[in-house]
């Protein structure tokens, strides 16, 4: 979890303007408050900081981890209710598992215009693996496969969303992502005046994206942005990162993320697959020649050789048997 602490510092440094006010923070599933003692370090965002943790074994050591900070405060508490400190400016909600029983104390925790954090280390049920909890616990039915864990990271949006809208408030997601064993969000807390959210079913009769494996109808999914552009291009590697190479790889990709932002993905070994094709296109490729006809596209950070594109499925699947066609023409000539 290294690298996405350092992320989160990135994404705090670039949500917390220099020189603005010191912003109250609480980490509710703190452990040993590792995630938000980097925050306090290494970031001028925050002022008063709580650290709650519900268990007394690891509330020990949080409370000697952070008794040398002069604005942190260690409690031991249950998470699933909201703490009288609030309203806190930032939420971090970072359990093993689902976050679904800490949601609604975090969404009534955030000021409007603060951020709530939240993390799902449960992808194996958001990913589709488990589609019966998926809708016993998300109320969602599941993408699955290699588009599991993105259709899991919209599934988890939508849902915080609904709770938002019960509460009569709003999210909008700053930076959202699917990595390695989880899901992360950091999103906004609006009020209920905020714009519709751009939550649905999909149905394989009105999908014109990428071919979604599973038990269609999918959803209900977040289907808008995941990333902010502003945010993601005030975001840097922060000094003293963990991971810096992999962390400055990740936040490129993001960025591509951020600038075409539509919903799933398409990889090159895929559509040849599907398409029986003899050898899929290089990425470079299928981004330039994308580009040339007018579309946007972009690599995404869900998967290495993945892209994204706003052209319709129709111009992808053409456009993929034209450069199978182009590349056995240049063989054939090359052997003759």
């Amino acid at each position: 979890m290294a690298a996405d602490r350092d992320l989160g510092v990135a994404f705090v440094r670039a949500w917390a303007a220099p020189g603005t006010r010191r912003r109250a923070g609480w980490e509710a599933t703190a452990a040993t408050g590792v995630r938000g003692l980097r925050l306090l370090d290494e970031t001028d965002a925050f002022g008063p900081f709580l650290f709650t943790e519900s268990n007394p074994a690891a509330f020990e050591v949080l409370r000697r981890n952070v008794e040398a900070r002069p604005t942190a405060r260690a409690r031991l508490a249950d998470a699933r209710r909201a703490p009288d400190d609030g309203p806190f400016d930032y939420v971090d909600l970072d359990p093993f598992g689902s976050p679904i029983p800490f949601v609604d104390a975090g969404l009534s925790s955030v000021r409007t215009g603060g951020v709530l954090a939240v993390t799902a280390t449960d992808l194996i049920v958001l990913a589709g693996a488990q589609p019966r909890a998926t809708v016993r616990r998300y109320g969602a039915r599941p993408v699955r496969a290699r588009l599991g864990p993105e259709g899991g990271l919209r599934i988890l949006l939508a849902y915080i969303a609904g709770r938002a809208r019960s509460a009569g408030r709003a999210v909008a997601p700053l930076l959202a992502y699917a990595r390695d064993h989880h899901v992360r969000a950091y999103l906004e807390v609006r009020g209920a005046d905020a714009p519709p959210d751009p939550v649905r079913v999909v149905a394989p009769e009105t999908w014109d994206g990428p071919p979604l494996p599973g038990d269609p109808p999918f959803g209900p999914l977040w289907m808008g942005p995941i990333v902010d552009p502003g945010i993601a291009e005030r975001m840097v590697v922060p000094d003293g990162a963990e991971r810096p190479a992999e962390t400055a790889q990740f936040l490129e990709r993001l960025r591509d993320d951020a600038a075409v932002p539509t919903a799933f993905y398409y990889e090159p070994n895929s559509l040849a697959h599907r398409l029986l094709l003899p050898a899929p296109t290089a990425l470079s490729e299928w981004l330039a020649t994308l580009r040339d006809r007018g579309y946007r596209a972009g690599r995404t950070h869900a998967r290495p050789e993945g892209f994204r594109t706003d052209a319709p499925r129709a111009v992808v699947e053409a456009l993929a048997r034209e450069r199978a066609t182009a590349a056995q023409s240049q063989n054939a000539r090359v052997r003759a």
